[in-house]
């Protein structure tokens, strides 16, 4: 096993610190105990991300622990981002979490609220809700200073934990997003991963009014779709989802659906290198199509040509 003094250079913070085009993608945890696939996922990245983001009880149904497979991720190193939601853990257990977190060498943080409870397979279960997305923000920010988040400070000193925060540019309340994300910014998130943004205009908005002004910067959301139908059940279960009925229109009128919604999301990912400072690809089951969207979209691997600075366009407004 990898020792835990072992240290990690953290890619992604350096890259948003040097006002450069980030890459992240997505994996799930699988639902049991062989983190295998998961893991063969995530490999067919490396080079191509600066990190891997590691969901959390999506949609609110069981998964494997984050934590687990974030951990596992380093031992291949493969740098994680650890998503942390609200809705399962009260308090003490958040702050263990985070303390495990940082003894394990995971640095790169999502705080989230979670999904509701209803919108899973097991609607029974009791949520917890103890905090929420701002108020974990500010409890990594206690634990980054050192402070005990009871009293005193920790006799072993602070964590450096990079947390970063969730925002929806297409949101239908434009004065609730901006005062959820000034929030989330003044409780110390570092970075703005979106939901899938299907809407260029509506991002560019969205960071010219409201992120930039914070210096904050945003990795904009981007969904693989993979069928008219995948789009479909998107829009009905998934929560604040909206793909655009052209965009329907246009994979159920392709030949071959799953090419479309590569190409889809390229023509994303190429659009939204001008206006943020870098994309967070989602592609549940077809990891695997990331590499191809990456290239269509113009973009290669981190260690080789990454996008600088004064190609951001108004990516450098996030700065």
């Amino acid at each position: 096993m990898m020792p835990l003094s072992w240290r990690w250079p953290l890619q992604l913070r350096q890259a948003l610190a040097d006002g450069r085009f980030a890459v992240t993608a997505e994996v799930t945890p699988p639902r049991g105990a062989d983190a295998s696939r998961t893991l063969a996922a995530a490999a067919g990245l490396r080079g191509l991300v600066h990190a891997v983001n590691v969901t959390d009880g999506s949609r609110a149904v069981m998964r494997m622990s984050s934590l687990a497979v974030c951990r596992l991720l380093l031992e291949a190193g493969i740098e994680p981002v650890l998503q942390m939601t609200c809705r399962d853990r009260n308090r003490i257990a958040l702050q263990a979490d985070l303390l495990g977190a940082h003894a394990l060498g995971i640095r790169n943080l999502l705080c989230l609220t979670g999904d509701p409870v209803r919108a899973g397979d097991q609607p029974a279960a009791r949520a917890v809700n103890d905090l929420e997305a701002v108020r974990l923000l500010q409890l990594v920010g206690r634990l980054n200073g050192g402070e005990d988040p009871v009293q005193g400070d920790l006799p072993d000193g602070g964590t450096a934990l990079f947390p970063g925060a969730a925002a929806d540019p297409q949101s239908a309340s434009w004065s609730g997003l901006r005062s959820r994300v000034r929030r989330k910014r003044e409780a110390g998130a570092r970075f703005l991963q979106t939901q899938m943004v299907m809407d260029a205009g509506c991002l560019r908005r969205f960071v010219e009014e409201i992120t930039a002004p914070l210096g904050l910067p945003v990795l904009a959301g981007v969904f693989l779709l993979k069928s008219a139908r995948n789009a479909q059940f998107i829009n009905r279960v998934v929560p604040g989802a909206c793909i655009p009925e052209a965009l329907i229109e246009r994979l159920a009128g392709a030949a071959d659906p799953a090419a479309e919604g590569v190409a889809i999301a390229a023509e994303q990912v190429a659009a939204y290198r001008s206006i943020a400072q870098g994309v967070h690809l989602m592609a549940i089951k077809a990891e695997h199509r990331i590499p191809q969207i990456l290239r269509l979209a113009g973009l290669g691997g981190v260690a080789d040509g990454e996008v600088g600075a004064e190609q951001l366009g108004h990516g450098l407004l996030l700065r």
